[in-house]
This record gives C-alpha cells, sequence and structure tokens, in this order.
C-alpha cells in the first residue's frame, strides 16, 4: 500500500512538473511573440516595406450637400461624404451623410508624415487619416466621426497586409496616439503627426473635392454637380 502510495506521489509530481515546464516554454513564446509598438516601428522590416510603397495622392474623397432646410429656426445641412479608393478615384470605399447645423462645415483630417529612418529610399512619405466633420456652432470634440480613431481605415486596407493582424492593429491603435509625444515621434523617424483641418461655406450644386498637396495640406478644389 505504501509503495502504491509513492508511485502516486511520484506520477504527481512528474505531471507537476511537465505542467510547470510547459507553462514556462509557452510564456516564454508568448514574451517574445508579443511585439510592442517600438519594436513595430524601429525593427520591423515588413512595415518599412509598406511604408516606402506608398504613393503619391492627389485626392482622398469629396462631400456634396443633399439638402439645406429649416429646422426650429435653425439652418441644418445634410451633406454626403465620401471617400475614395487610393488607387481609383471612381471607386467608393466610405460613404456617409451627416446632418450640420449652420452652412460652415469642418473636415478634420490627421496627417501623419514619416522620415528617412521609416523610408528605405529616403523619399518622404504620408498617410491621410479622416477624423471627423462637425459645423461652426459644434465643437470639434462633439463632431461626427468619419473614421473611428484606433482602426484600420478603410483606404489603407490594404497597406499592411504582409503583417499579421495583431501588428497591423498594434501600428493603427498606436498611431492615432503618437501625435502627442514628439519625442517618440522622433525616435521611430516619423516626422510629424498633426491635424489638418478644411472648412468651408457649403451650397447645393457644387462638389467639393479634397486634394492632398506633396507636402501634406489638405485642400478642397469646389466644381459644379454635374
Amino acid at each position: 500500500m505504501a509503495e502504491k502510495r509513492r508511485r502516486i506521489s511520484l506520477a504527481g509530481v512528474v505531471v507537476t512538473g511537465g505542467i510547470l515546464v510547459f507553462a514556462a516554454y509557452m510564456g516564454r513564446g508568448y514574451y517574445r511573440g508579443a511585439m510592442t509598438i517600438h519594436q513595430l516601428l524601429t525593427e520591423n522590416k515588413q512595415l518599412k516595406q509598406a511604408i516606402t510603397n506608398l504613393t503619391e495622392e492627389d485626392q482622398i474623397g469629396y462631400a456634396k450637400v443633399i439638402e439645406q432646410q429649416e429646422k426650429d429656426g435653425v439652418l441644418v445641412t445634410t451633406i454626403k461624404f465620401v471617400e475614395t479608393a487610393r488607387d481609383d478615384k471612381l471607386t467608393r470605399i466610405l460613404e456617409k451623410e451627416y446632418a450640420i447645423a449652420g452652412d460652415m462645415v469642418h473636415f478634420d483630417a490627421l496627417i501623419v508624415k514619416f522620415g528617412d529612418k521609416m523610408v528605405m529610399d529616403g523619399k518622404a512619405r504620408a498617410l491621410y487619416l479622416w477624423r471627423r466633420v462637425y459645423g461652426d456652432k459644434t465643437a470639434p470634440e462633439d463632431g461626427f466621426d468619419i473614421e473611428a480613431p484606433g482602426t484600420e481605415p478603410r483606404r489603407y486596407a490594404d497597406l499592411l497586409a504582409a503583417l499579421p493582424i495583431k501588428e497591423r492593429a498594434l501600428f493603427w491603435s498606436s498611431i492615432w496616439d503618437l501625435a502627442n509625444n514628439p519625442e517618440k515621434l522622433k525616435e521611430y523617424g516619423i516626422d510629424a503627426i498633426y491635424g489638418n483641418v478644411v472648412y468651408s461655406r457649403v451650397q447645393e450644386g457644387l462638389i467639393y473635392v479634397f486634394k492632398i498637396s506633396p507636402t501634406g495640406q489638405v485642400f478642397p478644389e469646389i466644381v459644379p454637380d454635374m
């Protein structure tokens, strides 16, 4: 009986030891596999190649007035906002309607400019992330989201396709937060992250085409609605 108990006790020690070894191995593997934003921006060659592959853009969407009418003594402008694909201006990748108080509408974008540390050929590249839209009677923080902060923008859904999903999510969730940390921007080779607000008094019959200059400034080009 005593011999049987010793065998059971020994088996328990072996099983427990095996579990501890397995847990330690898995923990070490998890630690190695969990990438930080620092590692992603400074060591990941796939990310740098993706940034290098960015091409210069000249149009990132447009807006048009659907209707304008008085509601309870306030002019309300309903606009349709459209974001177009990077490689095809005729392909719509995002389309939303917003009801804005007044006729002065602000379109807020976030610009991310990469320096030579992040770009393999040494030429500057930039990302353009739409943030929100609001009227002049509304505080910016109370505006309507275009792209939800921290999420992967539809315009760049294919940009980081070579990266694992977790690393893509890490990049997009972190890039918005870096705007307020200039020391980190410099360390990671990001020249700047800043907001660019375009505003215009809008009216029916016109289309406001949003274009981007080589220096990363967003501006509207107004054309008749055909």
